[in-house]
C-alpha cells in the first residue's frame, strides 16, 4: 500500500527495506493506546478551531469503530501497514473519507509514538504494581501463619542463627515493597504528556497541549519538544525496575530450589507447579523457580540492550529508538508472568515445619545463644566463644545437637553451665528474645505485621 509519507519519493521502498523499516508486527499491540490519543487529539483540535464539531465526531466516530472492530476480531491488523499509526489512519480515511485525512493535523509520528509508548508503559505499570501487590499478600499471608515456625538462617549458605518463617518471608516483603516504590517513582516522572512537540520542534498549529495532556491524565505537557520525541529514559527506567523484581524472583527461587532438595525436604511444591521426569520416576523437579532463575537473564539482557542502543543518538527522533519496543514488550511480559506464577507457586506450597527446626536445631544455630549464655554468668566473651566453639565440636563428634547433651556433658567442658541452659538454647527462647525492631521475635514480628498490613491498606 502507499505509505503516509510517499510524496516525496519516486521509486517504491525494496520489500526487504520496508519489512527491515517497519513496526507493525510488534507495535500492533498499543492500537488501543493509539485510538485514545488519536480521540484526545481532534477533541483538542476542535476545541481550538482547528477542526469543525461535525469532523470531530466523524473522526471519533471512525476510531471507536476502528477500536471495536480490531477487539471483535472482525478487523485484523496485518503486515501490509508499515505501522500502528498506519493502520489506524488507513483504514479511518476507508471508513469515513476525507475527513479522516485531517486527523494528522498538528502531530508528526515522532511525537505520537512516543505519546503510544507512553499510554502503553503507564497501563504496564499499573498492572506490574497489581501483581507485585499480590506477591505481598502471599507473603504476608505466610509471615501471620508462621511467627513460630523456627528455621535456620543462614549466612553464607552456612546455618548461621535461628530464625522463623515468618521473618524469612517479611525479608522478600521488604523487597518487592521497595519494587512497588520505584514503579510508583517511574509511573510520577513519566507522566508528562509528548503529544503536540511534532517531529522536534513543535508546530505552528494553535495546539492547547495543557488541555491534551489533562485529557489523558498526564500531570502536563513536556516542556521541550526535542526531548519530548527522543526521551527513552522511562523505559530504561522500567527495564532497571524490573531487572530488579527479576533479581528478587531469581533469589527468592534460588532458596526454593534449595529447600526442595533431598537434604532440605523443607517445602513441598505443589504438583501444578512442578514436573516430573521422563526417565526417573521418583524427581519433582522445581521447573518454574528454575525458569523464574533463568528468565531473569532476560529482562538484564533487554535493559543492557536499550542502554547501548541510546548510548550513542544525537537529537531528536532516530530510527534507533524503534528497537525500545520489542525488548521493553518482552520484558514485561515475561516479568509479570514470572510474578503471577511464582506467586502462585509460593501460595500453594507446603512447609516442612518440624525438619525446618530440626534442621535449625543440628546446624548449631543457637551457638551464639549458649556463648550468650556464658557471658551472662561472668565468662569473658572470648572463653565463651572458645567454650562454645569446644562444645560444637564434641556434638559433631556424637552427631547430636547443643541440646541433645546431658548437663554432665555441659559441665564437663565448662562448670558454669547450670540446669536453665537448656531453657537458653532452646529454638523458642533463641528467636524470641530478640525482639528489637526488624528482629525475628513474635513481639516485634507481630509489630512488623501489623504495619505491613496497614501499608497494603493503604495502598
Amino acid at each position: 500500500m502507499a505509505q503516509l509519507w510517499g510524496g516525496r519519493f519516486t521509486k517504491e521502498t525494496d520489500k526487504l527495506v520496508y519489512n527491515f523499516n517497519a513496526s507493525i508486527s510488534f507495535d500492533k499491540r498499543f492500537y488501543e493506546q493509539d485510538i485514545r490519543g488519536s480521540i484526545a487529539h481532534v477533541t483538542m483540535l476542535a476545541k481550538q478551531g482547528i477542526l469543525t464539531d461535525e469532523e470531530k465526531t466523524q473522526i471519533i466516530d471512525g476510531l471507536e469503530g476502528i477500536r471495536r472492530d480490531v477487539e471483535n476480531g472482525t478487523l485484523e491488523i496485518t503486515d501490509e501497514y508499515e505501522d500502528i499509526h498506519s493502520f489506524v489512519e488507513a483504514n479511518l480515511i476507508d471508513r469515513i473519507g476525507d475527513a479522516g485525512k485531517k486527523l494528522h493535523t498538528g502531530r508528526s509520528r515522532n511525537d505520537q509514538v512516543a505519546l503510544d509508548m507512553k499510554l502503553y508503559t503507564r497501563d504496564e505499570i499499573i498492572e506490574l504494581d497489581g501483581l507485585l501487590k499480590e506477591m505481598l499478600t502471599v507473603l504476608l499471608k505466610l509471615m501471620k501463619e508462621n511467627t513460630e515456625t523456627y528455621m535456620p538462617g543462614f549466612t553464607h549458605l552456612q546455618k548461621a542463627q535461628p530464625i522463623t518463617l515468618a521473618h524469612h518471608m517479611g525479608a522478600y516483603f521488604e523487597m518487592f515493597k521497595r519494587d512497588r516504590s520505584r514503579m510508583k517513582d517511574i509511573y510520577k516522572r513519566m507522566n508528562l504528556c509528548p503529544l503536540g512537540a511534532g517531529a522536534l520542534a513543535g508546530t505552528t498549529y494553535p495546539l492547547d497541549r495543557e488541555y491534551t495532556a489533562e485529557l489523558l491524565g498526564f500531570d502536563g505537557p513536556t516542556l521541550n519538544s526535542m526531548d519530548s520525541v527522543s526521551d527513552r529514559d522511562y523505559l530504561i527506567e522500567l527495564l532497571s525496575a524490573m531487572s530488579t523484581v527479576m533479581m528478587h524472583l531469581s533469589r527468592f527461587a534460588e532458596e526454593v530450589i534449595i529447600w526442595n532438595s533431598n537434604e532440605y525436604k523443607f517445602v513441598e511444591i505443589d504438583d501444578a507447579y512442578s514436573t516430573g521426569s521422563s526417565i526417573m520416576p521418583q524427581k519433582k523437579n522445581p521447573d518454574i523457580a528454575e525458569l523464574v532463575r533463568g528468565k531473569t537473564g532476560r529482562v538484564y539482557g533487554a535493559l543492557m540492550s536499550l542502554l547501548t542502543t541510546m548510548k550513542g543518538i544525537p537529537l531528536a527522533y532516530n530510527k534507533d529508538m524503534q528497537e525500545d519496543k520489542e525488548l521493553v514488550f518482552d520484558a514485561i511480559d515475561t516479568t509479570k508472568g514470572c510474578l503471577a506464577l511464582f506467586t502462585g507457586m509460593i501460595r500453594t506450597m507446603q512447609f516442612n515445619k518440624e525438619r525446618m527446626e530440626e534442621s535449625a536445631r543440628h546446624g548449631f544455630t543457637n551457638a551464639t545463644d549458649a556463648a550468650d549464655y556464658l557471658v551472662n554468668h561472668g565468662v569473658p566473651f572470648r572463653d565463651a566463644h572458645g567454650i562454645v566453639g569446644r562444645l560444637v565440636l564434641y556434638c559433631i563428634d556424637r552427631k547430636i545437637a547443643l541440646d541433645d547433651m546431658s548437663l554432665e556433658e555441659f559441665k564437663a567442658i565448662s562448670p558454669v553451665f547450670e540446669e536453665d541452659i537448656y531453657d537458653a538454647i532452646s529454638m523458642k527462647t533463641c528467636v524470641e528474645m530478640r525482639n528489637t525492631i526488624g528482629a525475628p521475635g513474635k513481639e516485634a514480628m507481630e509489630k512488623v505485621i501489623k504495619e505491613e498490613e496497614a501499608y497494603l491498606a493503604s495502598e
